[in-house]
C-alpha cells in the first residue's frame, strides 16, 4: 500500500497550490479520502474529506471556501486545490485513506510566506 503526496512548495500569501495524492495497493474507490495537516508545534488536524461513493465533501472551518478536495477514481488520485493561501496554512499536508483500515502518506510541505 502506498500513498504518495506531491505538489507542496513555497508560495506567497494569496497564492494557490494543488496537492495530489497517488494511491496504490488497495481498492481506492472504496475508501474515504482525507487531507490532514500538521503545523510546527501543533497537532495533526483534519483539513478536508471526500466520500468513496458520491464524492460528498467536508471541510474544516479554517479552510472552507478556500480549499477544494476532489478525487479521480480512474487515476486512484485525490487532490486538494488550495486558494487564497495564508501564512497559517503552513504545514506538512498528509493524505489519508480510511475504510476498515487506515493508510497514511509521508506528507508534503506547504510553506506560505512572503
Amino acid at each position: 500500500v502506498q500513498l504518495v503526496e506531491s505538489g507542496g512548495a513555497l508560495v506567497q500569501p494569496g497564492g494557490s497550490l494543488r496537492l495530489s495524492c497517488a494511491a496504490s495497493g488497495f481498492t481506492f474507490s472504496r475508501y474515504f479520502m482525507n487531507w490532514y495537516r500538521q503545523a510546527p508545534g501543533k497537532e495533526r488536524e483534519l483539513v478536508a474529506g471526500i466520500s468513496d461513493d458520491y464524492g460528498m465533501t467536508s471541510y474544516a472551518d479554517a479552510v472552507k471556501g478556500r480549499f477544494t478536495i476532489s478525487r479521480d477514481n480512474a487515476k486512484d488520485t485525490v487532490y486538494l486545490q488550495m486558494n487564497s493561501l495564508k501564512p497559517e496554512d503552513t504545514a506538512v499536508y498528509y493524505c489519508n485513506a480510511r475504510a476498515l483500515k487506515d493508510y497514511w502518506g509521508k506528507g508534503t510541505l506547504v510553506t506560505v510566506s512572503s
